[in-house]
């Protein structure tokens, strides 16, 4: 037996979970998603990320076929039937079985599956150590094309940025947006500190609105530091004090050479290794308990 998978309001064996190939979810990347850490039998965040899955679904106009109670329900389920107390769910709702057409109007149910399991996105060595970047020639996208809110199947241009990375001999790499401003990695938001205060790009600049990313702004709001959310180029990143990364997947990770520039003293600052160790001691209380 594998995993147990949660797929259209039944539970299966993970070689049993099976979608179309007429699924526009992965004809198209027609659909919306959420990862979600689980830290001793806590789903961290879950409102968080629950409120910004309806909301990437709202703008891509896709309509979920469960309500959020019924959501939670199932999530909590699948968790518990995996029994996973610390690890990653992956909750993703697609536009459903259609034709070969691009036309949304021909998938007349969603697709709603639920996965829970473990994931690992970097050495521990680089947690303690920390991680080197290099910005990549993908730009992320124009919100205009594709607003960088929506957590959409969509993740070429992701995808592009991070094989650029790998190329490049690192595990994650920066993103610009068409005007030469720092938007995000591939996968993580990014922050700075500079002379005490905390500096983070703003959402309407391509970067996804992270529910890390908010609860690292919290930890530091507690702390009294001033927090900036204003658009910043890589002068700013070179010359920064300290600089780390945040993502659901990537949790919190220093950075400490970004284009082979030392950040600061070239290992993880104070502040930064702080933080981290604020948002670890809360991210087990803070969320939906699973009762195995």
């Amino acid at each position: 037996m594998g995993l147990t998978i949660y797929l259209d309001g039944q539970f299966v064996d993970q070689k049993d979970a099976k979608i179309s190939v007429f699924d526009h979810g992965l004809l198209y990347g027609d659909g919306v998603f959420e990862g979600i850490r689980v830290y001793k039998g806590c789903i961290f965040r879950w409102r968080q990320h629950l409120d910004r899955l309806y909301d990437s679904a709202k703008y891509i106009m896709l309509d979920i076929p469960l309500s959020k109670d019924e959501l939670t329900k199932a999530t909590v389920e699948t968790v518990r039937r995996n029994g996973v107390r610390d690890g990653y769910i992956r909750l993703v709702v697609t536009r459903g079985v259609g034709d070969l057409g691009l036309s949304p109007r021909k998938c007349p149910k969603p697709t709603v599956f639920i996965i829970a399991s473990a994931i690992t996105l970097y050495p521990k060595e680089m947690y303690e150590k920390g991680l080197e970047i290099v910005t990549v020639p993908t730009q992320r996208n124009l919100a205009q094309a594709l607003n960088a809110r929506v957590k959409s199947l969509n993740y070429l241009n992701n995808i592009l940025a991070k094989i650029e990375g790998l190329n490049s001999g690192v595990e994650e790499a920066l993103m610009l947006d068409s005007n030469g401003f720092v938007a995000e990695c591939t996968g993580d938001n990014i922050f700075l500190i500079k002379d005490g205060a905390l500096y983070t790009p703003p959402v309407y600049l391509g970067a996804l609105k992270g529910v890390t990313r908010g609860c690292i702004m919290e930890i530091a709001r507690q702390e009294g530091m001033e927090i900036h959310e204003e658009p910043f180029t890589r002068f700013e990143v070179y010359t920064a004090d300290e600089c780390f990364l945040t993502g659901t997947a990537a949790e919190a990770i220093p950075v400490v050479k970004v284009d082979a520039r030392p950040i600061g003293d070239g290992k993880p600052g104070p502040t930064t290794k702080r933080l981290i160790e604020r948002f670890r001691k809360m991210t087990a209380t803070d969320g939906e308990m699973v009762d195995y």
